[in-house]
C-alpha cells in the first residue's frame, strides 16, 4: 500500500470546482500545507468552500491566497476578519461575495471529528445565549441548555505533518498537531504534505500520531519558507509599555495589567491564556506551580522566547514561540478542548471588548455575527474555570469598556469572575462587581466614574501593585 504521490500538483489535480476543502494549521504559516495550497491556487479550482481556523493575513500562504485569487465562495472558520488586518477576504465578505459561517474553534474541530466518526450531530454548551445559537435547536440536559451542532464532512483536507511512511502513517512534531487529525477524519480525501517520507516499517508504531487509514495521499513538501524572515518577526509581541493617561494621570501599563492578573492565579492550577495582554501573563508565572494550556495542543509551556531559544514547533495559541517546562505534553485541538469544556482547566485569562454588570463577556466581534474572531473563547468560558478578564479601562475612543449591557455580540453569559484593567481590580461577588483595588494615583470615585456599569466599592479599596 503506497500512498506517496510525485508532486503537490498531482496530489490536488482532482479537486474540482465547488469542492469543500479543509486547510489545517494554526498560528504561523510555516506549519501549513504551503506546497499543496500553492498547487491548488495554480490549479484554479473555483467556488470552493474552505474549512479552517482562519484564512490568515494578506499574502500568507494559507487560505488567504485562494481568496486573493477569487477561488472561495464560502468560509467556515473560527476567524473571518481581524481588527486592523485588511485582506481580500474581508473585502469580499463586506461586498457579499464571500459567505461566512463562524464556528467556535473547539466546536469546529469537534464537528469535524464527529463527521469522521459517523456521528451526525451533538449538543454543545459552547455558544448558548450568543448570536451563534440563533435558529439552532436548544435542549436541556441536567437543567442546563445545550445547542445542537451538526457534523462537518469535507471533500478534501490539506494537512501538514513532520514525517510519514508510504502507508500514510503520520508523525507530528511539537505543538503542530492542531487541526490535522480532526480534519483528516472529516475528509473523503486527506492529502498530507510532510518534511520527510520513510519506508513502511521505519516509523515506529509508538511514534504514529495518526494512522494511515485516515490518509489518502502523501507528498513531500516542495516549498520552503524563509525561516530567517519568520524569526525576524518572531520576537515576543509584548504590548506597549507606555501607560495610558486618564484625567491626565498614568494608569498601569499592559505589562502591569498582566502582572496583576498573574497574582490571581492559584498554585496548582491549569491555566489557559488568550491572545493580546493575556499572553504576557506567562512571563509573570515563572517558578510557580502552574501549567499553561494552549488550544493548539500544548500543556506545560512557559515564557515567550526569541533568537536561539526558538523551536519552530513550540508556540502558543497566539503563534508566539515559547519555552517548555518539565512535564510538558503535546496533543491535538480536539483533546485540548476536551480539557476546556470538560472542566479540567482551572483558570482562563482572556481579553475583551466589553464586560457588563451582569458578568457577561463580549470579546470576539467588532460589528456583527459574521465578522470577527471567536477563536476558542466560547469553548473556554463554559468549562467552569475561573474567568479573569484583562483589558484597558476604556477603548481607543475613550468609551467605557465596563458597560451596563454589552453592545457587541456576547461570547458568554454570566461567566466573568475577575476584571483587571489598567485602573482597577474588580471581583464578581453576590451578583455585582466589587472594586477591590485602584491604580496608583487614582481614587475609587475616579475609577467608577470612568465606567458605565454599576460598581460597588469595597470597604477597604487597596492600591494596585
Amino acid at each position: 500500500m503506497d500512498k506517496v504521490v510525485a508532486s503537490p500538483q498531482e496530489a490536488v489535480a482532482d479537486i474540482p470546482d465547488g469542492a469543500t476543502v479543509a486547510i489545517a494549521g494554526f498560528g504561523r504559516e510555516h506549519r501549513f500545507a504551503s506546497s499543496l495550497i500553492l498547487a491548488l491556487r495554480d490549479k484554479g479550482s473555483k467556488e470552493l468552500c474552505l474549512v479552517c481556523n482562519s484564512l490568515g493575513g494578506a499574502g500568507e500562504i494559507r487560505g488567504q491566497i485562494l481568496a486573493e485569487n477569487r477561488q472561495v465562495k464560502k468560509l467556515i472558520a473560527a476567524f473571518s476578519v481581524r481588527p486592523g488586518m485588511k485582506t481580500a477576504s474581508e473585502q469580499q465578505i463586506n461586498s457579499g461575495e464571500l459567505a461566512v459561517e463562524l464556528v467556535p474553534q473547539g466546536i469546529l474541530v469537534e464537528r469535524c471529528r464527529a463527521g469522521g466518526a459517523g456521528i451526525p450531530a451533538f449538543y454543545s454548551p459552547a455558544g448558548v445565549g450568543t448570536a451563534l445559537a440563533d435558529g439552532k435547536d436548544i435542549r436541556y440536559f441536567g437543567g442546563k441548555p445545550y445547542v445542537l451542532e451538526h457534523a462537518i464532512h469535507v471533500d478534501y483536507a490539506l494537512l501538514r505533518a513532520h514525517r510519514a511512511d508510504r502507508a500514510g502513517n503520520l508523525q507530528f512534531r511539537g505543538g503542530s498537531q492542531n487541526f490535522n487529525p480532526s480534519f483528516a477524519k472529516a475528509a473523503r480525501v486527506a492529502i498530507v504534505e510532510v518534511d520527510g517520507i520513510v519506508e513502511i516499517g521505519e516509523l515506529p508504531p509508538d511514534l504514529v500520531d495518526l494512522p494511515g487509514i485516515f490518509v489518502s495521499r502523501v507528498v513531500k513538501s516542495t516549498h520552503t519558507l524563509d525561516v530567517r524572515n519568520l524569526l525576524k518577526s518572531s520576537a515576543p509581541r509584548r504590548a506597549a509599555e507606555t501607560a495610558r493617561l486618564y484625567n491626565g494621570k498614568p494608569a498601569l501599563t499592559r505589562a502591569g495589567i498582566a502582572k496583576r492578573a498573574a497574582r490571581l492565579v492559584k498554585d496548582g492550577s491549569y491555566v489557559n491564556l488568550g491572545t493580546g495582554i493575556p499572553t504576557q501573563v506567562s512571563n509573570f508565572l515563572q517558578n510557580r506551580d502552574v501549567l499553561l494550556h494552549a488550544e493548539n495542543g500544548i500543556l506545560g509551556y512557559g515564557e515567550m522566547v526569541s533568537g536561539d531559544d526558538i523551536d519552530l514547533d513550540v508556540y502558543n495559541a497566539s503563534g508566539e514561540f515559547v519555552s517548555l517546562g518539565p512535564g510538558a505534553s503535546f496533543f491535538d485541538s480536539v483533546i485540548s478542548f476536551e480539557m476546556a469544556r470538560g472542566g479540567r482547566i482551572n483558570t482562563v485569562i482572556l481579553g475583551a471588548y466589553e464586560v457588563d454588570q451582569h458578568a457577561n463577556l463580549a470579546n470576539w466581534s467588532t460589528s456583527d455575527a459574521k465578522r470577527g474572531g471567536i477563536g476558542g473563547a466560547m469553548d473556554l468560558v463554559v468549562g467552569d474555570a475561573e474567568l479573569i478578564i484583562v483589558m484597558e479601562h476604556c477603548d481607543s475612543k475613550n468609551r467605557p469598556k465596563l458597560r451596563r449591557e454589552c453592545v457587541y455580540p456576547l461570547t458568554g453569559k454570566e461567566c466573568v469572575n475577575w476584571v483587571v484593567t489598567d485602573l482597577a481590580l474588580l471581583h464578581w461577588q453576590d451578583g455585582r462587581f466589587v472594586l477591590e483595588e485602584v491604580a496608583p494615583g487614582f481614587t475609587p470615585s475616579e475609577v467608577m466614574e470612568l465606567a458605565e456599569m454599576e460598581i460597588v466599592a469595597s470597604s477597604n479599596v487597596r492600591t494596585m501593585d
